[in-house]
């Protein structure tokens, strides 16, 4: 850049700070860019150009980001005192001491001077959490400071470019991300890409315009279709397409194995609305107009991300079958998505401090506290994760290895997340040099001691109701499932028998290899002791056990297997009236005869419901609606008979509901509490997480009818963090 182009750039950064600023701002500003100039004359960057450039870069980065006057100031004297003789007393003299400690701050951050990459690196990591935890300005000069030195990446040798992009992807974009400042994040990991993987980038360019290009005509003329509805409805918006950053479809193909042509979400539309009320609206007309995906609707307002990014979410289905994103966010919503904690300096003026603010960065500052407890650097160690969720404990190992664990997990959670021999021969524990009991709940910043003994006997069973983490109940049961067999038979035979007996049934009555053998299929044994030993370790429960022989009990003990499909066939074509059976339900033309109830969709009254004739064992009778009666091939289609409910219930029948909610501690408590509440059975359930930390719940009830399953699903969606209750189709 020569002599011009210098000056139109402080001209454009002079004329951005008055226009932000004001006058005063202005003229600290100029006054900044004035003593960098001085300090930094006649040095060079690796580019040609004067050094000067690069600081008034970043401050023109801070400044479309939003922050402060004296954070742009700092970002103009950000090299000074590293790179030139003024020193820290001086700056403060000159700029006061809020803006000295900023500049001191970014210049800890960049001595590092340790003989390997490694140690450099983790160092840089836990000078970097101290410096966020006095003053989170400090990251985002840093992040801005980044950024350049990338945008003029191709001015230094090959080996530079690829340290520094392997760097950036590693610490400084996962802790935009953290930050919530996509603006930058996105920048930096396409950046990033395109000098670790030159041919893999450029191919995808190439491809994204070429598809970009296809779809623009199409997403216009959605855009149209969308802002002509809207303005019949009287909402103002700004409706826009949104291009998908490289980074995030490059990684999308590489870790979840897909092809370009299956990546559908390259280009998603945007629309910013005036309130959050509006943004329901649009949802609820961006519905009308398309048929939304299952399982694609994110709803970030009710519940934002932990970077504090709130915005609708919603993939739809046109009448092509072509599929697109939408997201819709107000004005305050898509400002703190660009920006991030940017966003607060920006926008605070006149505004109460931000509490919300100080909690998101509540963790940033218990690392000040516990750090200087550390011996060295190493303490802080490579696997420390930036991306930090709220509801995430990182704890130490006496070593100062990190280990994240769920919110409420304790000494015997992390001892099975370092080795399943740590857990397994646990017998206490220390946290920062104390002795706690195995329950002790684990706090961000503990130091955990495991104590073992060679002599330990192993987990006991108890230990399964303390451990919170999956990793740790499956290792505990399968200590269980090895170790212990022949008891856990005899464990699991006694609780068995215990269970039928409290229902008021003996259990060699329930025991016919008919009612066995599918339980038997369902989870790969193969035999009853299979099934002894599962409930004694604690791999199965009665319940799962017990509703499906009591089931079959009740279904059989009137019929005889004599019944066959000829019969049925016979009293169905002469016509007989119809009649009740033991089950509650009309078959047409039907009398005396064995009827199921399908597992595969578990009809209950006020289902509509259909009746499939099947070989040698009766009426088996589905939902209308069930995947398995609407795919039977035409062949069949013949056995399909007309059923209807009796109007005399059963006492109950089994359904099946999903919920998914946020996952929390005593989730499943404020679940179960809810149903014995409106004196639901719950007979089995299956409980899970997926890879965004949601809850994904599986329950088996006993219900009466539609309008009672209705009514327990609607409490159900009342209890906190539960974001949808949905019945089990086929």
């Amino acid at each position: 850049m020569n002599g011009n182009g210098i000056q139109a750039k402080v001209a454009e950064l002079e004329s951005k700070a008055e226009q932000l600023y004001g006058k005063e701002g202005a003229e600290k500003v100029r006054k900044a860019y004035a003593y960098a100039a001085k300090a930094h004359e006649g040095q060079k960057r690796s580019s040609g150009e004067p050094f000067i450039i690069h600081p008034v870069e970043v401050a023109l980065i801070l400044m479309e980001l939003g922050l402060d006057v004296d954070t742009v100031v700092a970002g103009i004297l950000h090299d000074v005192i590293e790179d030139t003789g003024v020193t820290l007393q001086q700056l403060e003299g000159e700029f006061g001491a809020d803006i000295a400690k900023l500049v001191d701050g970014v210049t800890k951050l960049s001595r590092i001077e340790y003989k390997s990459k490694e140690e450099q690196q983790l160092e840089s990591l836990r000078k970097m959490f101290v410096a966020m935890a006095k003053d989170i300005r400090v990251i985002i000069i840093k992040l801005a400071d980044r950024l350049h030195n990338l945008r003029t990446l191709e001015y230094v040798d090959e080996e530079k470019q690829r340290e520094k992009a392997y760097e950036t992807l590693e610490i400084y974009a996962p802790l935009a991300h953290r930050l919530g400042i996509f603006k930058i994040k996105w920048e930096l990991e396409d950046i990033s890409l395109r000098y670790i993987d030159p041919k893999g980038y450029y191919d995808l360019v190439e491809k994204v315009a070429a598809k970009r290009r296809e779809r623009e005509a199409y997403i216009q003329d959605v855009i149209q279709t969308l802002k002509k509805k809207l303005d019949e409805m009287n909402i103002e918006a700004e409706i826009e397409g949104r291009p998908k950053n490289f980074y995030s479809i490059y990684r999308k193909m590489y870790m979840q194995h897909k092809s370009f042509e299956e990546i559908y979400d390259l280009l998603a539309i945007r629309v910013i609305v005036n309130s959050v009320r509006d943004c329901y609206a649009v949802l609820g007309i961006v519905h009308t107009l398309w048929k939304p995906i299952p399982g694609r609707f994110k709803d970030y307002i009710a519940v934002p991300k932990p970077n504090m990014y709130q915005s609708l979410h919603t993939t739809v289905i046109d009448s092509r079958g072509e599929l697109f994103e939408i997201q819709i966010r107000t004005w305050d919503m898509h400002r703190t998505a660009e920006y991030g904690i940017a966003a607060h300096w920006k926008y605070k003026e006149g505004r109460k401090a931000s509490t919300d603010l100080d909690e998101k960065l509540a963790w940033i500052r218990q690392l000040l506290e516990w750090q200087s407890d550390l011996k060295d650097f190493r303490e802080f160690v490579e696997t420390l994760k930036i991306d930090l969720f709220s509801d995430e404990v990182f704890v130490f190992t006496p070593k100062g290895d990190v280990i994240d664990l769920p919110k409420g997990a304790g000494p015997l959670d992390f001892a099975y997340a370092i080795h399943t021999e740590i857990g397994n021969k646990c017998v206490g524990a220390k946290v920062n040099g104390k002795l706690v009991p195995l329950d002790y709940e684990l706090q961000t910043g503990d130091i955990v001691e495991i104590i073992t003994s060679p002599s330990s006997r192993g987990p006991s069973r108890d230990w399964l109701k303390i451990v919170k983490t999956t990793q740790a109940k499956n290792k505990i049961k399968q200590w269980f499932k090895k170790e212990r067999r022949e008891e856990n038979i005899e464990r699991g035979k006694e609780m068995l028998e215990k269970e039928a007996k409290r229902q008021g049934y003996v259990l060699s009555q329930l025991l016919k290899n008919e009612w066995i053998e599918p339980i038997l299929k369902k989870y790969g044994f193969h035999s009853i002791d299979d099934i002894y030993a599962a409930i004694g370790y604690g791999g199965l429960t009665t319940s799962q056990v017990l509703v499906r022989l009591i089931n079959e009990y009740k279904r059989y003990q009137k019929v005889t297997a004599s019944e066959s499909e000829e019969v049925i066939a016979k009293q169905a074509k002469e016509g007989r009236p119809k009649r009740r059976t033991d089950n509650g339900i009309h078959v047409k033309g039907v009398d005396n005869i064995l009827v199921r109830l399908a597992r595969c969709c578990n009809p209950v009254p006020g289902d509509e419901i259909i009746g499939f004739i099947t070989r040698g064992r009766g009426v088996s009778v589905h939902r209308a609606d069930c995947v398995n009666v609407i795919n039977i091939v035409p062949e069949e289609r013949h056995r399909l008979v007309e059923v209807e409910w009796s109007g005399e219930d059963r006492a109950s029948y089994n359904a099946e509901i999903q919920i998914i909610a946020r996952d929390r501690h005593s989730l499943l408590a404020d679940i179960t509490s809810t149903l014995a509440n409106m004196d639901i059975a719950l007979t089995a359930v299956n409980a899970r997480t997926n890879r965004v930390r949601q809850a994904l719940i599986n329950l088996s009830l006993e219900i009466k009818n539609t309008q009672q399953l209705e009514k327990v699903m609607r409490q159900l969606k009342k209890v906190p963090d539960i974001l949808d209750v949905h019945r089990v189709n086929a």
